[in-house]
């Protein structure tokens, strides 16, 4: 048995894979609160996290937890959960959907020589949502609580910490700070210069851990309050993307994931670091020894849940309202930036539905806009990937849009690929159970793409195949998709 820990945004999940069966015996999630303000601020209490996982624990049979013989964690990437020297955490967490911190990000961008001198510097942007405009704001905002900072973690370390008391990052999720050369895999001392001239920032940098490498063993206090075996070694675990890789046999080239929660991502496999002079492909590191080439867009299903819930609808509902119109909604686009934009970098960006007439301004158009505009936002990053020349032949869909039939189809529609979903979909915490199978199993494990490949199964009725007279639509519907993204964006400066 091996336990599997996604913190989200809206929730934390906790998963037992049974490695005999192939089967999760057991998962249970629990509810988190979200700090939210008209400013972009989006923050969480880090011990609302370690009380959510405690109540998910709760829920499983004790006989069952006795036999958990690893441990995986798996949580939102770039939030900073600031440490003072006693361990204790600063300030509440500033999550990656934050855009509070914009104007911090752009004195970092100017002070490295703008976007492209940090692209060429580390591989990436600096961005609103990474790490990196956090800690300055931290400093500006909060010097009191800045000046007793000794240790910088992201989510999924800091519940490494609760687990174990070491403190360690990994390549993959690190590299979505903001802090890293993605090229070489060490730290970019310019950038820590500026957000602090005065001090050594590398100081506060935990050790960096390779793939596969045991983190630590759980602490004989945590085991007690979770009710796990003490000493059961934990894994380095990492970003909610990277363990989605793993969670989706995402390790090896030529596959593409596609995840659909409240933040989209799609992502595929590169065995060299692959830099996107736009800055719109993230270049991160992979949790397996990769890279990540990755594009999040901050609204996916956050676009259908707004529109569902406007008109009171369930989700079964919403599907029948989606497949009651003909692609297209009639006319009727929306761009779904309701939080604000990362992929095109519009953090200031509003929601907008355009195209309205007597005729097509009705529910049913309105819901299912909302749901091709989030599919072309993903499809940017589709070929995003191409350009760089990164070919795929299939998307494997995961989050919790994948469940519905009328995403899948219009995925496979959009991205014109075959789309499919395995049997066993829990994302993100299943790849954080498997992670922590492969660094128990150690070289009896083999290579890991073997190892998913035999644990990870397609769920063959749930396959679709992109229907072509639709795709030949989609493909003018996207291009105008993407004329009034260009339009709209000159709005929100």
């Amino acid at each position: 048995m091996y336990l599997g820990i996604d913190v989200g945004t809206q929730s934390v999940k906790a998963l037992i894979y049974d490695a005999q069966s192939r089967e999760v015996a057991a998962v249970a999630s629990a509810p988190l609160r979200l700090i939210s303000e008209a400013d972009g601020t989006r923050e969480q209490e880090a011990q609302w996290w370690l009380d959510a996982l405690g109540a998910c624990l709760q829920e499983f049979d004790p006989g069952l937890r006795a036999q958990v013989q690893a441990v995986g964690v798996s949580a939102q990437q770039h939030g900073f959960v600031p440490l003072g020297a006693d361990g204790e955490v600063l300030a509440p967490v500033k999550l990656w959907c934050d855009t509070a911190t914009t104007v911090e990000c752009a004195e970092i961008t100017a002070a490295l020589g703008g976007e492209e001198a940090c692209i060429a510097q580390m591989g990436n942007p600096v961005l609103p949502g990474y790490t990196a405009a956090k800690i300055l704001w931290l400093k500006k905002h909060h010097p009191e609580s800045y000046a007793k900072l000794t240790t910088i973690l992201l989510p999924h370390d800091y519940i490494n910490y609760s687990l174990t008391g070491e403190l360690a990052m990994e390549y993959g999720d690190a590299s979505g700070t903001g802090l890293m050369n993605v090229r070489e895999r060490r730290w970019h001392d310019a950038a820590l210069r500026a957000i602090d001239d005065q001090r050594d920032l590398g100081d506060a940098l935990p050790v960096l851990l390779d793939a596969g490498e045991q983190m630590g063993c759980l602490r004989p206090a945590s085991a007690a309050t979770l009710g796990l075996p003490p000493g059961i070694p934990v894994a380095t675990g990492g970003g909610d993307n990277m363990m989605a890789a793993i969670g989706t046999g995402n390790v090896s080239p030529g596959r593409l994931t596609v995840s659909l929660g409240t933040s989209g991502t799609l992502f595929a496999f590169s065995s060299e670091p692959l830099i996107d002079p736009a800055g719109n492909i993230a270049a991160f590191c992979s949790s397996t020894g990769g890279w990540l080439p990755l594009l999040c867009t901050m609204n996916c299903t956050v676009a259908t849940e707004v529109s569902r819930q406007l008109f009171g609808l369930s989700l079964d509902a919403l599907q029948a309202a989606t497949e009651s119109v003909p692609p297209g909604a009639g006319g009727v686009l929306t761009l779904p930036f309701f939080n604000g934009e990362r992929t095109p970098n519009l953090p200031n960006a509003k929601a907008c539905i355009l195209g309205l007439d007597e005729g097509n301004y009705h529910r049913d158009n309105l819901l299912r806009s909302a749901m091709e505009s989030a599919v072309y936002g993903l499809r940017a990053g589709l070929d995003g990937l191409a350009d760089l020349g990164l070919p795929v032949s299939s998307v494997r869909l995961t989050g919790g849009g994948a469940q519905s039939a009328a995403w899948r189809q219009m995925v496979a529609d959009v991205f014109q690929l075959p789309v499919t979903v395995q049997a066993v979909d829990e994302g993100a915490a299943l790849g954080a159970a498997l992670q922590a199978l492969w660094m128990h199993a150690g070289d009896c494990a083999g290579s890991l793409p073997a190892l998913l490949d035999a644990h990870l199964a397609v769920d063959e009725a749930r396959s679709c195949e992109p229907r072509a007279d639709v795709a030949a639509l989609y493909e003018e519907y996207y291009a105008n998709y993407l004329r009034h993204v260009a339009v709209i964006g000159t709005l929100y400066p």
